[in-house]
């Protein structure tokens, strides 16, 4: 499961915000990724703002993405805004990518 988790965070890396060049792991946008038996993914995750325009898009690009690796039963991605998104959660790839380093 752990090499099958590392490969779900391969493929949510391949997804940006179209806003900004990092990706959304990187972000700091997830939050939680669980892999249940059966090879079932939960992705719990945020966005930068909750009037993201690209709010439709970004879940289904991971979603996409996920079910890209084989082996995958099936996909679920939940949004949440709890706790809130800040550049805190960016991690120090990020921050320098974008100059908050």
């Amino acid at each position: 499961m752990e090499d099958l988790k590392e490969k779900v965070i391969e493929a949510i890396k391949r997804v940006y915000d179209p806003e900004i060049p990092v990706d959304v792991y990187e972000l700091g946008l997830i939050y939680d990724i669980k892999i249940f038996p059966v090879n079932n993914v939960y992705v719990l995750m945020t966005l930068t703002s909750p009037s993201c325009p690209s709010a439709e898009s970004i879940p289904v690009d991971m979603e996409t993405e996920i079910r890209t690796i084989e082996g995958v039963n099936d996909v679920s991605i939940e949004l949440t805004f709890d706790p809130p998104y800040s550049t805190e959660m960016m991690s120090e790839v990020a921050k320098l990518e974008l100059g908050f380093m």
